[in-house]
Parts: structure tokens; sequence; C-alpha cells
């Protein structure tokens, strides 16, 4: 039955192998083998076993990396959708320049994350330019550290990659206005409903797929930030992605850092559980 449908169908099962290749030896499979190793004694090679867990979990790095990993993708994903909402919905308005306004928007998704990382060192730094506007406005007397670790650098991270990745966030959401028939919102105009009521009762409920596709897609790419906090604040804030690769790179543990990776992915599909299940129960009680 396989074989006589590839015969039949053989012109597509040729273009789709090469996606199956790559998925297969770049993705599952490097999964696959940093599970088994998430889950080997790193002391005797035994299989399966949680020493490699038990380590991590007692490292006061390791706790640090996860709580700065949950509190970067929370503050990150709540700012990103509501000014990504707020943009999107100010491109949908016809005004003069709105075309060159969408393209400046979308500049920051073509910089690579290391280059936005070292620009924002310039205006973060203690000598950034931040600084040098608080203390002509006489805000300030003695400059902020802003990346010398604490809240404030956690806070600094997320404005960082805010301004990286809203773009990606906005154009999703962009799509899903534009999807919204214009008769929907032009008669609860002419009902009389405010620009709120219709934000709220009609734009809102029509954009529940695109924001779920936002938060996911968002979502998981926040969990394994790794360039950003690597480049603007070197060690001083710590996330589970950094955390794997110096386990790696500095300590040699290909297995506290494979399980420090476990425990990401098994966060990313916690999250995205959780989150699915909330949006099918409202979608049911509607």
């Amino acid at each position: 039955m396989i074989i006589k449908a590839a015969k039949k169908y053989w012109l597509e099962v040729l273009l789709v192998t090469p996606l199956l290749a790559y998925l297969l030896g770049f993705t599952l499979w490097p999964i696959i083998h940093s599970t088994i190793y998430a889950f080997t004694n790193y002391i005797n090679g035994d299989f399966p076993s949680l020493v490699s867990f038990e380590a991590i979990i007692t490292n006061f790095q390791f706790k640090e990396a996860v709580f700065n990993t949950l509190f970067i993708t929370f503050f990150s994903l709540f700012f990103e959708l509501v000014l990504g909402l707020g943009l999107a919905l100010l491109l949908l308005e016809k005004f003069r320049g709105r075309k060159f306004f969408r393209a400046l928007m979308l500049l920051p998704l073509g910089i690579p994350t290391i280059v936005v990382a070292s620009n924002m060192r310039y205006i973060f730094d203690t000598n950034g330019f931040l600084n040098e506007i608080f203390y002509r406005l006489h805000l300030i007397e003695i400059p902020i550290n802003w990346l010398g670790g604490g809240i404030l650098t956690l806070f600094t991270v997320v404005i960082a990659d805010m301004w990286k990745v809203t773009p990606l966030v906005m154009l999703i959401l962009l799509a899903g206005i534009e999807s919204i028939p214009k008769e929907v919102l032009e008669a609860a105009q002419i009902d009389g409903a405010s620009y709120l009521r219709r934000l709220w009762y009609i734009i809102l409920p029509f954009l529940r797929p695109f924001i779920t596709m936002a938060l996911i897609i968002r979502g998981i790419d926040a969990f394994r930030i790794f360039e950003m906090p690597l480049a603007l604040t070197g060690r001083v804030v710590p996330v589970l992605g950094t955390f794997s690769y110096f386990e790696y790179r500095e300590y040699g543990n290909i297995y506290t850092s494979a399980a420090a990776a476990a425990i990401l992915m098994l966060m990313i599909m916690v999250a995205i559980t959780i989150y699915l299940k909330v949006v099918k129960q409202d979608e049911v009680a509607l």
C-alpha cells in the first residue's frame, strides 16, 4: 500500500524528502541524542539515571537561570504582545508615510541579534547614551549600572529582546486584523460602538487565533533565548540556554548540559500545553 502510494505520488515524495531528512537529521535525532545523554549517569555511564538532573538542580546558577528565563519570557511576551498590537492597529489606519513607517518597523528583524546586543550596550552601558541623557536632564548624578545584575539588568534584556522581535508579533497581528471583514467593523461603527468597544468585542475575538500563534512562536523563541543575554550582559544574567552552553563548553560535562536542555524543552512543552488548554476552554465557554 505504501509502495503503491509512493509510486503514484513519486514527485511529491521526492520534493518532501529533503525536508524530512533535514527534520530527522537536524531536529529529531539531536533531541533524541541529547535526551539519552540527559538520562545517562555521568559517573559510571548507567542508563537511565537522574544523577545529571540532581547535579544541576542543586546548582545555584541553575536556579538563577530558571528564574531569569521565566522572567524574561513572561515580560518579553507581555510587552511584545501589547506593543505589537498597538503598532498593528496604528498601521491599519491610513496616514501619510504609512508604507515607509511599516518598512521602518520591520528593520529590526533583519539585524542580527549579536549586532542588536552590541548596539544596546552603547545605550545601556555605564557611560552609554541613556545615562548621558538622564545626566543632562538632571535626573541622575551618578551613572546607573544597567548591566550590573538584578531586576534592572533583566528588564534591560527584555527591552533589547522586545526591540528585536516585536515586529514579528506586529506582522502576525496585522495579518489577523486585515482579515477581519470591514463590513463588521463598519456596521458596529454605524450602530454607535466606540473604538474601545469595537476593539474589545470585535477585533480581539477575531485575533484570538493569531494571538495564540504569536504567543506560541514567540514563547518557544523566548524560552530558548541565548545570544541576547550572553552578548549584552556576559555571565551577569544566566539563562537556561547559556547555562547549558557553559556546562558543555567550559566544564566539558555533556550530561549536565543535556539535562539542562531537557528541562528547558519540558518547560516549553508544559507552557504551550497549558496555554492551549486555557484557550480551548475559553472557546468552549464562548
